[in-house]
């Protein structure tokens, strides 16, 4: 290494004080220091505080100013480097560069980082059978391991730590303990002698007697078991994914309906053949956040189907543990399962289970066994899902491997809490630029869910350091975290916020949009609560950070029986058909689908306007268009209706060019646009004999159709040449990408969503900068 800088004579020495802020704890940032220092000939010392890292450097001039130059140009793989803040001190003389003990006290500042996928490095150890860490299930170094999910204060070190339980062997002590060894400092580093152990545990509560809790393990599931696995952020429910009886077996335990499940693969070799695997969703796969990536499926992938029935995609994670990669099989390993369904470990509705009494008593009647171990998990944290929209990133769900890395935000904010929806839900709290959203939380109808959004905020504010001065909820009055708000208020205002408002605040937060200019806010979703009462979700915003205002909807239709319609779409089919002044005669797929007796209780409903409130939800069209097309008429999970239609219109031969269009109603205060002449259309195609695949394709045109004609009127209106595309109704990519396609020919800037999903998980951030505007101007 040169120290040249060092051996420039003359020149008076200069001592620094440098702060690092970022993530820079638990990353190998201190020892990075450390040998750039000691390159460079610098004399001084180096901690982690609450605020971040903080180093001191004396020396030559140049080699000072070198340091500080290369601080955030070399750092290490896992760091992120927010700022590097530098000021000139007293010189004070020294021999040597040192590494200090972390400072504790003072607000915290620093970031956490998130678990990551196990490195190159420990892989190979844990294959090697001449290294003392050969086969151990928590090999880890600074470059990899858990995080976020095992932190319990700050300054990140190992006493703040679950590990802290865990005495280091003298061997992990000298590795702990060297600068030059890649795991100095590394928290959760241990060996088979020091660290965690692994146990599998039979059905009646006792060892299972295996002397390798893992040959055990895949032994079970080479038979078709189903195996409970304690994982980073929580429990997975895991069986043979290539076996259609363990498959359904876990389906019907589970009640999970046609709900896709995940797959974890051993490597992209063992999926090539199922999927279409392009460099965008190979990059993601491997990353070090390791979500599972949604991809288009291949067609004739028979066992796919039990996993994934009526997806066009199937959801495929790489290992990311070494647990996992032991799970699947080493070189030289006996023969067991290379792609495990890997599923959420929890009944369905409830928090992914993390605690191993709980995972007993909850899982008992899920799992044939338990592969587990005694590093306690801190902080829940499910998997990420993702997917690729036209070569770029779409997250759907954001947790394990990217929370709590903070969204940077184009405005400085108050210190605030916005506790989001209560579907998918995340929260954020944010303060100044920064946003940290939690890990995904869960459907908020469920007691356990709701203590665990509790146990997360607290959790979250604890390792950001960020004291609420107000919150933000939906201003839905039934939301169960809208009521947690206001319970926990403790005298600080609550800012309600309109739900599509804060999608679309969300996709410019992300975008830096400083809110000095709106943007037409194209919001589809499902379901949200509208300012005079009504279901919103098919809504063009004309809107900023400060308000909003309602260019177009869609046409209200009744949604008889609230969620009794979203579970069977045909109820929503026959509404719609109702509202168009259509026949319901039994030729048709949804008039067939509802029995006699709710078809003339529906009726009767419709006609006296009994529980029907109106609705102007994309969302509930997409259903019921899926139930006039023979496609979907129950839906057991959250768009399962919508998923199957766009499988339908994904089949579709290129050479249909066939669509559709609305009715734009352009006379009334606000734009109103009716799918009358769509259904019609739709009810003649069908009785013709066109195909359902193409009729769907044609539906998915009309909806594109419609975005281009209203932004465009928006522009001839207002002037305004950006457009938000955001709510759930945009995970469907093929509706996405057709709808960004034809707003760029026509000069529009687009916004989509790739740092936070467009659906409820990313409600949170416009909540947050909606709410920031709103004190701001009081």
């Amino acid at each position: 290494m040169s120290t040249a800088p060092a051996l420039v004579t003359g020149d008076p020495p200069l001592r620094r004080r440098i702060v690092v802020r970022g993530v820079v704890q638990g990353v190998g940032f201190r020892p990075y220091l450390y040998g750039l220092a000691t390159e460079l000939a610098l004399v001084g010392h180096v901690t982690n505080t609450p605020e971040g890292v903080v180093a001191e450097v004396e020396g030559a001039a140049a080699a000072v100013a070198r340091f500080c130059d290369r601080i955030a140009a070399q750092a290490p793989p896992l760091a992120r480097v927010e700022s590097v803040d530098h000021q000139e001190v007293p010189v004070r003389g020294g021999e040597a560069f040192t590494i200090l003990a972390s400072r504790a006290g003072g607000p915290a500042r620093t970031l956490v980082s998130p678990d990551t996928a196990t490195c190159a490095d420990c892989l190979a150890e844990l294959a090697d059978p001449a290294d003392r860490r050969h086969r151990h299930p928590f090999v880890n170094c600074t470059h990899c391991g858990p995080r976020f999910t095992i932190v319990t204060g700050l300054p990140y070190d190992r006493a703040h730590t679950t590990m802290a339980g865990f005495a280091l062997c003298a061997d992990c002590a000298r590795e702990y303990a060297d600068p030059a060894d890649r795991r100095f400092h590394a928290q959760p580093v241990a060996c088979p002698r020091c660290g965690p152990r692994l146990r599998l545990i039979a059905p009646d509560g006792g060892d299972s007697g295996a002397t390798d809790p893992v040959a055990g393990a895949r032994a079970l599931l080479a038979r078709g078991a189903i195996l409970a696995v304690k994982g980073l952020g929580g429990y997975h429910l895991a069986c043979d994914a290539t076996d259609g009886a363990a498959v359904g077996l876990l389906r019907r335990r589970k009640a999970r309906g046609d709900k896709p499940f995940a797959v974890m693969a051993a490597s992209t070799d063992d999926i090539e053949h199922l999927v279409r695997l392009g460099p965008e969703e190979r990059s993601l796969l491997e990353s070090a956040a390791r979500p599972i990536v949604l991809l288009r499926r291949r067609p004739g992938t028979a066992y796919a189907e039990a996993v994934a029935p009526g997806s066009p995609d199937l959801g495929v994670m790489l290992p990311y543990t070494p647990l996992h990669h032991l799970l699947l099989g080493l070189p030289g390993d006996a023969e067991g399962p290379r792609l495990l369904v890997m599923t959420s470990g929890n009944v369905s509705g409830e928090p992914i289970v993390t605690d191993d009494t709980e995972a007993r008593e909850r899982l008992a009647h899920l799992a044939d066994a338990w592969l587990t171990h005694d590093r306690a998990i801190h902080v829940p944290c499910d998997d990420s899902v993702v997917r690729v929209c036209d070569g770029e990133p779409l997250v759907l769900r954001r947790s394990r491997g990217y929370a709590p890395l903070p969204v940077t935000l184009p405005l400085p904010v108050r210190p605030a809490l916005a506790v989001g929806g209560d579907l998918k839900n995340a929260f954020c709290l944010g303060a100044d630029r920064r946003a940290w959203l939690s890990a995904h939380i869960g459907d908020m109808d469920d007691l356990g869910t709701q203590r665990a959004f509790a146990h997360a905020v607290g959790q979250l504010e604890s390792i950001t350091g960020v004291r609420p001065q107000s919150l933000a909820a939906d201003r839905h009055p039934g939301y169960r975290s809208a009521r947690w708000a206001d319970r926990n208020a403790a005298g600080r205002p609550v800012v309600r916020v309109q739900h599509h408002h804060a999608h679309v605040a969300a996709a410019m937060a992300e975008h830096g949009r400083d809110g000095t200019r709106p943007v037409i806010g194209v919001a589809f979703d499902g379901t949200g609560h509208g300012d005079d009462g009504a279901v919103w979700g098919g809504e063009f915003l004309l809107a900023d950070y400060d308000g909003f205002t309602r260019f177009a909807h869609l046409a209200y239709v009744p949604l008889p029986g609230g969620d009794a319609a979203v579970r069977r779409p045909y109820r929503m089919a026959l509404s719609h058909l109702r509202a168009a002044g259509l026949d319901r005669s039994a030729d048709l797929a949804c008039t067939a689908a509802c029995p006699a007796d709710e078809l003339q209780v529906l009726e009767r409903q419709l006609e006296r306007d009994l529980h029907c409130v109106p609705t102007s939800s994309m969302g509930r069209l997409f259903d019921a268009v899926s139930s006039l097309t023979g496609v979907c008429h129950r839906s057991g999970y959250e768009a399962q209706a919508a998923v199957e239609l766009e499988s339908a219109a994904l089949r579709a031969p290129d050479d249909d060019l066939g669509t559709y269009a609305f009715a734009l109603h352009e006379a009334e205060a606000v734009v109103r646009a009716d799918a009358a002449p769509v259904l019609a259309a739709i009810v003649d195609d069908l009785r013709a004999g066109v195909p359902r695949d193409v009729v769907a394709a044609r539906f998915h045109r009309a909806v594109t159709g419609l975005v281009r004609r209203v932004c465009g009127r928006a522009r001839e209106r207002h002037g305004l040449d950006t457009v938000a595309l955001t709510g759930g109704v945009f995970a469907n990519t093929l509706l996405s990408s057709a709808c960004a396609a034809v707003l760029r020919e026509d000069g529009f800037t687009v916004l989509r969503h790739r740092l936070v999903p467009p659906g409820d998980g990313g409600l949170a951030l416009g909540q947050l900068m909606v709410a920031a505007r709103a004190r701001t101007t009081d």
